[in-house]
């Protein structure tokens, strides 16, 4: 049939279910609005696992969005790989499958870094850190956490914006060291309140010396229902549904 479906590509993982929530609730929410014909999720570490999603679709135009922050090992290598795609348009049998940049790439993630800061009762005084995962194996993964961060400083909104990692410099060990503001709000940007958001972090600052100062600590960016909008823009596209050649432009 000449439908259209997205999949929604996550992580997943066997230590915490919170990982999958967001993912979740962004296809349950795109249904409801009808916009495709098909709308599922696939995931690296749980069911349904991402080398079998697409063999389920009946759609001959599947957009494929990664539920990541960042361009990475997972949305460069394992991804592509497990999907078997050939690149950002794969055509296989009579399917044209496009595959997106990750969720997290969305210029407007900036404005929800902020929202989370004031959610958990940020008053624009504060420095706001921006934590994000980080890895020494692909410096890819850092550069959108400080492109991000870098968004959040232009709109004025904190006199001081911080980029720290948990996995690499500068590191989340040393908030107390480069931080000016008297009150501190970490923001996760990670895509769900998962192991290392609801685990590790917070084991982490705990067990960093605090000087007096207060540090709050927000829930997940990803975790912000608007992510839902960011990403069915980045899965706009315009396919030529005619017969013959098959055009895919952004």
């Amino acid at each position: 049939m000449n439908g259209r479906a997205l999949v929604i590509v996550g992580h997943g993982s066997a230590r915490n279910p919170n990982t999958r929530k967001p993912i979740c609730s962004a296809v349950k929410a795109i249904k409801a609005r009808g916009i495709f014909d098909e709308v599922r999720c696939g995931l690296w570490k749980e069911d349904p696992h991402i080398s079998i999603t697409l063999n389920a679709l009946h759609s001959r135009f599947i957009t494929i969005v990664p539920f990541f922050i960042s361009k990475g090992y997972y949305t460069e290598q394992v991804i592509p790989r497990e999907m078997k795609l050939s690149g950002p348009i794969t055509f296989r049998d009579d399917k044209v499958i496009r595959y997106c940049d990750p969720v997290g790439s969305h210029p407007l993630f900036a404005e929800l870094i902020v929202e989370r800061a004031r959610a958990v009762g940020a008053m624009g005084d504060e420095t706001l850190v921006v934590l994000g995962h980080g890895t020494p194996k692909n410096p890819n993964s850092a550069k959108n956490v400080f492109l991000q961060a870098e968004r959040v400083a232009t709109m004025n909104a904190f006199p001081q914006v911080l980029t720290l990692f948990i996995d690499q410099e500068p590191h989340l060990s040393s908030v107390y060291e480069m931080a000016t503001g008297k009150r501190i709000v970490v923001v996760p940007l990670f895509v769900a309140d998962g192991w290392h958001v609801s685990e590790t972090i917070p084991e982490d600052l705990e067990g960093i010396q605090n000087d007096g100062r207060e540090l709050v600590y927000a829930s997940a960016v990803g975790t912000d229902p608007r992510v839902v909008d960011l990403i069915l823009d980045g899965a706009a596209v315009d396919i030529d549904v005619a017969e013959g050649p098959l055009i895919a432009s952004d």
